[in-house]
Parts: structure tokens; C-alpha cells; sequence
């Protein structure tokens, strides 16, 4: 299988956000008499309108993502980088990689800008497709952006609904177990616990250090 391209999510994969995202969701449902539980499970790997339509169907959306935006603002200096992010990317300087997220651009490039990340030159958040994660339509995106066929492309996802789009856009997914368990992430063509294990992965497929060849 070779590997010409790296594409990450972002909440939970780069970005250590789920204590803030909670914390915002939780305040949100309680203002709302909606079950916190209930919501927050609805939350993961997709963009905050799509779950209010879920949740609260009598609520303006577009309303209560700027609601959600507000709060989310307030509690930016507490995201750090998910353990092992830093040289990860580091040492994928050089070589094709994208970030594909249902977060919104000004938050995370602030998330970025925060924890020291560099943002990659091609990035699809939300609000550049129509129809968000679990549809394929962000990968495709970033595929013709990166110029680089969808079953070369490795994505690394830790919701199911994010694995579920990797694989409706003939991706090779990777689930990492950060927020979600190994059966969660089922669909994923394998499972680590750790960047250093993405690391290890992509290593494996000379991926990496500014090298891309793949591996057979």
C-alpha cells in the first residue's frame, strides 16, 4: 500500500479540546433543559449546527453556533496539543499532510496558534462543504486540493463519525483511541493509542522527514 498523503482531525487528534468542548456543551444543554449526556454524544466529529438540529430541532442553528462560538472563546487558553503532536508534525515537515475538521477556522486557528502547532499549507474545516462528517465530502476536498487519490490517502480520525466520512471517501483510516474506544472506531482500517504509535505507522510506510514513497 503506499501513502502520498496525511490528513488529521483536529479536536482529540492534534488538539487536546475535550475538556473545554465538554465543559461549553454541558453549559449550553443546562441553559436549554437538555441532557447534557445525551448532547454530548452527539457532538463528536461534527459541526456544532448539525448536532443543535439533532438535539433541539424547535432552535435556531445558526443562532446557537455563534451561542457555542461565544462560550467556546471564553475557554481557548486551556486547549493544549495532544501529547506527541509537536514532533509529529515536526517531522512531517516537507511532506503532504492536511488538517480535514467540522471546527470552525478562527478557533482553531487559534487552538494552533496557542499550543505553538503549525497549520499545514491545505485545510477543510465545516463550513467549506455542504454536507459535513459522517459525509465523505471534506476528504474529497482535501483530496483535490492535495492533488492526491483517495486510497493514498491516510487519515487519522478519533470519532466515529469522522472514521465513517474516511471511509465513504475510500480513505485509508486510522483510528486513535483518545476519545473513543477500539469498537467505536471499528471501521477504521487499524487502531492506535498514541501519535508516536501514527508516528511508528507512517514510518513503516516511508512516510515522513519529507519522504513519501509508500510502501507495497
Amino acid at each position: 500500500m503506499r501513502i502520498s498523503a496525511v490528513l488529521f482531525d483536529v479536536d482529540g487528534v492534534l488538539l487536546d479540546s475535550a475538556g473545554v468542548h465538554r465543559k461549553v456543551w454541558d453549559a449550553w444543554s443546562a441553559a436549554r433543559g437538555l441532557d447534557p449526556e445525551k448532547v454530548w454524544e452527539l457532538t463528536f466529529g461534527r459541526r456544532p449546527e448539525d448536532t443543535v438540529r439533532d438535539v433541539a430541532a424547535h432552535l435556531d442553528p445558526a443562532a446557537e453556533r455563534r451561542a457555542l462560538d461565544r462560550l467556546l472563546a471564553q475557554e481557548m487558553g486551556d486547549i493544549q496539543p495532544v501529547e506527541g503532536a509537536p514532533d509529529l508534525l515536526e517531522s512531517l515537515s516537507g511532506s503532504p499532510w492536511a488538517i480535514v475538521t467540522s471546527g470552525a477556522r478562527d478557533f482553531v486557528e487559534a487552538g494552533f496558534a496557542a499550543t505553538g502547532l503549525v497549520l499545514p499549507a491545505v485545510q477543510v474545516y465545516g463550513s467549506d462543504v455542504i454536507h459535513a462528517k459522517p459525509a465523505p465530502d471534506c476528504f474529497a476536498l482535501a483530496a483535490s486540493r492535495l492533488g492526491v487519490p483517495a486510497s493514498e490517502r491516510l487519515v487519522v480520525e478519533d470519532a466515529p463519525a469522522g472514521i465513517q466520512a474516511a471511509v465513504a471517501a475510500g480513505c485509508v483510516p486510522v483510528g486513535l483511541t483518545t476519545t473513543h474506544t477500539e469498537e467505536a472506531l471499528r471501521q477504521a482500517r487499524a487502531c492506535v493509542a498514541s501519535l508516536a504509535d501514527v508516528r511508528g505507522l507512517l514510518t513503516g510506510y516511508g512516510f515522513g522527514g519529507g519522504r513519501h514513497r509508500g510502501r507495497p
